[in-house]
């Protein structure tokens, strides 16, 4: 995959870029680990310094680091503008707990004294998608910069200026040459890299090919991963639920990012007793929905982020339909626009058996279940090789425990949607991915946890 700037608003290639070599690539890699050897004596005070400075940087450039997001992978520009105080957030996070997170934790043992001891352990290797092209990055390297680890930054081919635009951000904040870099290359070198021995561990968030293939690499080399991968994260609603309430929610959550989301919803799975009412509101949200220039500020929907995504999924979309499936509306690529634009969808009477309900439709498609009651409801959430979040609708005490207790996922949010916060930990698991980011168990992945004991 060439590695270019394609407005996927207009299909027109704006930037093009030369692969690293392995001669760059490799002095890249001496640049990290001479970077590493000295960063890590720095102080938390140092580094919470430093990344406070990358926050003021995201807020003060905010604008042009949103249209940037938006030129490259469509994302609708408030969303851009909304993405980049998050990363703002995030650092300012870190850069206040960090010290707090890794401080020695003294254990009472037969020893004069004993405690634990967090300390980092070199280059780590991010490979990060495009679909929030600054957040996935910061949400890594935020924890992982404050933990004293340096990182090198892979990132997806279609998102080629916003890499370069981070690794900028963190050297003008001050962190020091060669702590965080953007490697411009193709997927292939991954494994090169994870071969060599300086590289320590890895994080990958993406596909379950890409993440398969990444944590094959890191085993043969005995290396630590943590994988953020795909979801079809199930939305509840039962019949206590505030229905108004939960379908104004469903279109949010289904539609953040133009649906190009892992933690969007993406199947919804409702009680008869309400679905009729449920259904109706659900499909006046969607055809109220604004598609277009994503630039323009009012615009709900922006393209999809690249052809081949566009043409996935339609092709889902004819196989659902195949399967058995209604579409209530959308259903077909926007051929009278130009760009990879594809309409709200809401898709009806799919059987939950059916081999395309298993799958994560990566877009702004809606599919939509009737269940009996809470038992079907829960069976119906959990048949999927996925687990990374679930919404759930109820205001009844007993099913709110239900819920939270058996849905198999890594997060579970009731009467909300899904989304992630740097206070709390975000991860999933089954096919999912395993590992965890944000909070005290993100910054405590890639370091040494040491045990230390004196007498």
């Amino acid at each position: 995959m060439a590695i270019a700037t394609i407005n996927p608003a207009t299909g027109e290639t704006l930037k093009t870029f030369e692969p690293l070599n392995d001669t760059e690539i490799a002095a890249k890699l001496d640049a990290a680990q001479q970077a590493f050897e000295q960063y890590r004596k720095t102080s938390f005070t140092q580094r919470s310094q430093w990344l406070n400075t990358a926050a003021s940087i995201l807020e003060q450039d905010q604008t042009d680091f949103a249209k940037l997001m938006t030129v490259e992978m469509g994302k609708p520009y408030k969303a851009a503008i909304a993405e980049v105080e998050k990363c703002a957030a995030v650092c300012r996070y870190y850069a206040e707990n960090a010290a707090d997170f890794l401080a020695d934790v003294s254990v009472k043992t037969d020893a004069s004294h004993s405690f634990v001891r967090y300390q980092p352990l070199g280059i780590i290797l991010a490979v990060m998608p495009w679909n929030f092209p600054f957040w996935q990055v910061f949400r890594f390297a935020a924890p992982a910069l404050m933990a004293g680890n340096v990182g090198l930054l892979k990132h997806a081919s279609n998102v080629p200026q916003c890499a370069l635009a981070i690794e900028d951000i963190i050297r003008r904040a001050g962190f020091p040459e060669g702590a965080f870099q953007s490697l411009l290359i193709g997927a292939a070198k991954v494994a090169d890299l994870m071969a060599d021995e300086r590289v320590k561990a890895a994080t990958l968030t993406g596909s379950e090919p890409a993440g398969a293939s990444l944590a094959a690499a890191a085993g043969k080399q005995i290396k630590k991963t943590v994988l953020e991968l795909g979801g079809s994260d199930p939305f509840i609603v039962l019949e206590s639920a505030d229905i108004a309430a939960a379908a104004a929610t469903a279109t949010t959550a289904r539609m953040l990012n133009t649906g190009q989301s892992c933690i969007a919803a993406k199947r919804f799975i409702v009680a008869e007793a309400i679905a009729d009412q449920f259904e109706k509101l659900l499909l006046e949200k969607f055809t109220a929905l604004k598609v277009g220039d994503p630039m323009i500020p009012d615009t709900d929907l922006g393209p999809l982020a690249t052809p081949g995504i566009l043409q996935d999924l339609d092709q889902q979309v004819q196989a659902a339909v195949k399967s058995g499936g209604k579409i209530l509306t959308g259903g077909h690529p926007l051929v009278d626009m130009p760009g990879n634009f594809y309409p709200p969808t809401i898709i009806i009477d799919i059987p939950a058996e059916s081999q395309i309900a298993q799958e994560e439709f990566f877009g702004p498609v809606a599919l939509l279940f009737r269940v009996p009651d809470i038992d079907a409801a829960i069976k119906l959430a959990n048949a999927t090789p996925f687990g990374l979040g679930a919404s759930a609708w109820t205001n009844n005490d007993r099913e709110r425990d239900r819920l939270v207790t058996e849905i198999e996922a890594g997060a579970v949010f009731i009467n909300g949607l899904v989304k992630s916060d740097p206070r709390l930990p975000f991860g999933g698991i089954k096919r999912s991915g395993y590992g965890r980011e944000l909070s005290i168990q993100g910054i405590q992945e890639f370091v040494n946890v040491k045990t230390v004991w004196v007498k």
